[in-house]
């Protein structure tokens, strides 16, 4: 019998169990390391984020490939079939504390952070020795649960955060990215038969709120002639005709396919991309081109998109091409969810004209991974 490392994230230790308890998987990229597992060898289950172990699973078949829905996130179609030997609820979880000067990977004097090493990938053979210890802490913790409080955010820790590596010259630097596993943004076909409507209207008021502030606002020319409710989105006032001419052509070409634009004298104060229902991957992407082409504009940036999109824009902006630049675009690019936008233009209709475009910042999200990413 061998142990075997299994990680899982809050949610995912969820569905796992919520799917029955019998099936676990892993990657793709793993089938070939999955071939040493074998029937009668044990997965020691680890929460990422949380840092607890929870769980002991007995492999009771061979590895097979099968993509049936059990994970929101990802598919993990490296799969076994699995008899539960221990399952702890979070709460319950043995804190990878406890086993410093235990574990051939946690000796004391063991650097901070530095054992996350031995629960980074998954799966992963343990020595027995490692194997063993853990194992009989887990057993002993459903005999003898303990509860400590358990963090709601680390239990929503993402499982697809890498931390990613850069060497500049003697410098070296580490971002935290996501690498999605799919392009589809799993918008259904019902909203997908709205889309105009209200893709047309957030951009609408978009446009109207800056207007109202005192701003020039600017909307993509092909948009002028779509109305919302008889409001049409050309007959905004203060509409540009053309853009500021500081920047080069490639600059215009793209910032003027942007959704919506405030402008203050010659500065472009804000961008917002609406995404309703389109790829937010797009949307980011024109936003990334801007600060990759002009590296020191200094202009907020919005993805404003229906409130069930946040979870995958937090897939997309720390990707590795929008999170490894000079100016990180999830550090300047806020999520700003189409109810709480409503809902704050309702509570300030009677004074817009006094506002500052900088209150945008107070009902849009800033996603930063490193917050999320932990072993």
């Amino acid at each position: 019998m061998n142990y075997w490392l299994n990680l899982f994230t809050g949610t995912t230790w969820q569905e796992f169990q919520a799917a029955g308890a019998n099936v676990t998987g892993f990657r793709e990229h793993n089938w070939a390391r999955a071939r040493n597992i074998k029937p009668g060898d044990v997965f020691l289950c680890y929460l990422v984020g949380v840092k607890r172990w929870v769980g002991l699973l007995e492999v009771t078949g061979e590895r097979h490939r099968d993509e049936t829905p059990i994970w929101g996130e990802e598919i993990f179609p490296v799969r076994f079939p699995v008899k539960p030997l221990v399952t702890l609820r979070p709460e319950h979880g043995v804190p990878m504390d406890e086993f410093k000067g235990k574990l051939s990977f946690y000796e004391i004097g063991t650097p901070p952070g530095k054992w996350s090493g031995g629960v980074r990938s998954s799966p992963t053979k343990y020595a027995n020795t490692d194997g063993e210890v853990i194992a009989a802490t887990i057993r002993q913790a459903e005999t003898k649960p303990v509860s400590r409080p358990v963090d709601p955010k680390k239990l929503e820790r993402r499982a697809n955060l890498y931390k990613l590596k850069k060497k500049s010259g003697n410098d070296k630097t580490e971002t935290i990215v996501t690498v999605p596993s799919g392009e589809d943004d799993g918008v259904s076909t019902d909203l997908a038969a709205a889309e105009t409507a209200t893709h047309t209207e957030i951009q609408w008021r978009l446009l109207d709120l800056g207007s109202q502030m005192g701003l020039r606002v600017w909307s993509p020319k092909a948009d002028r002639g779509k109305s919302w409710n008889d409001k049409r989105v050309g007959d905004v006032p203060r509409l540009l005709d053309s853009l500021p001419t500081q920047f080069d052509d490639v600059t215009n070409r793209t910032i003027e396919n942007i959704d919506v634009l405030w402008v203050s004298g010659n500065a472009i104060v804000a961008a917002f991309e609406v995404e309703h229902t389109t790829s937010i991957y797009s949307g980011l992407l024109r936003m990334s081109d801007l600060l990759t082409m002009q590296p020191n504009i200094e202009i907020k940036l919005y993805l404003v998109a229906p409130d069930e999109r946040y979870s995958k824009f937090k897939m997309e902006v720390p990707r590795p091409t929008f999170a490894s630049g000079h100016k990180p675009l999830h550090d300047v690019c806020g999520f700003l969810p189409y109810s709480k936008f409503c809902e704050r233009l309702e509570e300030v209709k009677n004074v817009i004209a006094y506002l500052k475009p900088e209150f945008i910042d107070e009902i849009a999200d800033i996603y930063d991974p490193a917050e999320e990413y932990d072993a």
